[in-house]
């Protein structure tokens, strides 16, 4: 590691490309008690955001979510409360009641809802996770687990719901009138520069955990820190990655020169040639003393046969640096070319007869 860490396992990632800058045991698998709730997090965002349940929704608290142990805002059996306060209790408060009744109000019980959790996490390729439960309460339970790299993957996945740092970045709020205080379990929330979440947790088996994601310059990093002795360790140790990650890295948006692509010849096509752009804008994180010695070459395909999909890959502009191969952004086709039909063909005949030259 480029930095001290006190803990079991740590590592960094940049948000948007995923590029893992340094790690520690990034795959051993490891209890990471309330972490687990980025998971959570993530589902009922998704739920939101997919239109299937709404932040003013009331969610009735049932038996099982008013008896839950660990970090509480003590809902009552019975009581009401807002998809919104419930989000906020559990982002903010790491409340295990509140987690609890939004698992139960999305997925329908606990057990669906934890189904639904390792299915998403296999969609996100998260080979070293297995979740029980939807809090991380981990006193009951002997195969919740999950590692370093793969809570960064959800963390990742979660940043993209754009929403979630409404709540994540809550430093103190309340609830129930000015009733229930909450004070923000992650304590970079108000010492850390351009921090933006996530979440902590801590439990005697997990020890002292934490995702912590920050954001400057347009670079969103995110520090996974499991099984550290104490708070302090924990916090520290993100702090240093961090750190460590904006003094090092930046991230850059390449341009590429428009003259370099030229026009790809399509066979038996209703169009000769089509000359292909880029889909995307070329984001890349490298370290800033390597950033003078980036390059890009446009590589096309040769010939196409038609047809030709909307869309469809006719070659990449490769990113380089010192020589090795980067990453590759696909050149793709901005239209469809139909292949020429028997009377297509024809008529192409007979004009090249009638006009030899």
């Amino acid at each position: 590691m480029q930095v001290e860490i006190n803990a079991k396992a740590a590592l960094l990632m940049e948000a948007e490309t995923g590029k893992v800058l340094m790690a520690s045991d990034p795959h051993e698998k490891l209890p990471p008690a309330s972490v687990t709730k980025i998971m959570s997090l993530l589902l009922v965002a998704e739920a939101i955001d997919d239109g299937k349940i709404s932040l003013a929704d009331e969610v009735t608290v049932s038996t099982e979510a008013s008896k839950m142990g660990g970090s509480q805002i003590w809902l009552k059996e019975n009581e009401v409360m807002t998809v919104d306060d419930l989000l906020k209790a559990t982002a903010v408060y790491s409340a295990n009641d509140a987690c609890t009744a939004l698992s139960e109000y999305v997925g329908g019980s606990t057990s669906a809802f934890v189904r639904m959790m390792n299915e998403r996490a296999k969609e996100l390729g998260m080979n070293d996770t297995n979740f029980e439960n939807c809090t991380g309460l981990d006193d009951t339970v002997t195969q919740h687990y999950t590692s370093c790299y793969d809570i960064a993957l959800m963390s990742r996945e979660l940043l993209k719901h754009k929403m979630i740092t409404n709540y994540t970045t809550i430093w103190m709020d309340t609830l129930r009138g000015g009733k229930t205080q909450l004070v923000n379990t992650n304590k970079l929330i108000r010492f850390y520069n351009g921090a933006t979440g996530l979440k902590t947790g801590t439990t005697d088996k997990a020890g002292c955990c934490v995702s912590a994601t920050a954001e400057r310059d347009g670079m969103s990093l995110i520090a996974v820190v499991l099984g550290s002795d104490n708070s302090k360790d924990r916090f520290s140790a993100a702090r240093a990655m961090l750190d460590w990650g904006f003094a090092n890295y930046s991230k850059v948006t390449v341009s590429v020169d428009c003259d370099k692509i030229t026009s790809v010849r399509v066979l038996g096509g209703t169009e000769d040639y089509i000359t292909p752009f880029l889909s995307k804008e070329m984001t890349v994180v490298l370290k800033k003393e390597d950033m003078s010695k980036l390059s890009n070459e446009v590589v096309l395909s040769e010939d196409v046969s038609a047809p030709v999909e909307k869309g469809q890959k006719l070659g990449a502009v490769v990113l380089s640096l010192d020589g090795e191969k980067q990453c590759e952004i696909p050149l793709t086709s901005p239209i469809r070319v139909e292949k020429l039909s028997l009377r297509d063909v024809v008529l192409r005949l007979f004009s090249a007869l009638n006009n030899p030259y």
